[in-house]
């Protein structure tokens, strides 16, 4: 008989397979979520009429997206903090701060790009890392994962570029959330001048993360013959 010592699962095991659980249920569900996105977008029928029906399941999934700078800085995941972080907030930031804040943005090619690119890119990669968490993953899905990105990033990052562009118009006009002197706070906020600053910082943080893809995808999508090149190389 095995004794009692022997029957419990070492703190540090424990502790890995409820985290293992955790991000297999958060991927789960986000992949799912992801996916109803994705159908209401084919069905949506128009332009006019896709952020009405994928805007409460967009608000949920991509705010739900913040606990990913959460895993990250836990160490739960082997993901950048940083790069996590500027990927998450600016889209947090494009449901929120724009398309939630400013209605005459919804119903624009812009919001049809960036749903498109980001529910499509979403699938594959929740369906990825909740795959890889219990077991190996499929080929095509590894392929599709590391191969999709290079025409999703760019679709993904025009439309919310464009949905930036779309709002300053009506933010300018309307004054939507900024404070100007003076006032009884002696406090002055510009959200136009935000909008602007925050298209600018994809000049320099969206390179960063294209060009980290692709290094990810030579680790990862790479014939026998590549690598036995690369092997030569060292």
């Amino acid at each position: 008989m095995a004794t009692e010592k022997s029957q419990k699962t070492p703190p540090n095991q424990e502790a890995a397979s409820i985290s293992t659980l955790y991000l297999v249920v958060y991927n789960v569900v986000q992949f799912f979520g992801w996916f109803m996105i994705f159908y209401g977008l084919i069905n949506a029928g128009s332009t006019k009429s896709v952020f009405k029906i994928c805007s409460t399941l967009l608000y949920i999934f991509q705010t739900a997206a913040i606990l990913e700078v959460v895993h990250a800085a836990l160490g739960l995941v082997k993901s950048n903090v940083f790069l996590t972080f500027f990927q998450v907030l600016s889209r947090v930031f494009v449901v929120w701060g724009i398309s939630y804040s400013v209605p005459e943005t919804r119903a624009t090619n812009g919001t049809t790009m960036y749903l498109a690119a980001w529910s499509i890119t979403e699938i594959v990669r929740y369906a990825y890392y909740a795959i890889n968490l219990l077991s190996d993953v499929p080929y095509f899905i590894v392929w599709a994962r590391y191969t999709f990105f290079i025409v999703l990033y760019p679709i993904g990052v025009t439309g919310e570029l464009l949905v930036f562009y779309n709002a300053l118009p009506s933010v300018k006009k309307s004054g939507l959330y900024s404070f100007h002197l003076p006032n009884k706070y002696n406090f002055s906020f510009d959200y136009y001048t935000l909008l602007i600053i925050g298209m600018l910082t994809y000049i320099p943080i969206f390179p960063q993360l294209y060009m980290h893809m692709f290094k990810q995808r030579g680790k990862f999508v790479s014939t026998p013959k590549d690598k036995e090149e690369a092997k030569k190389t060292k």
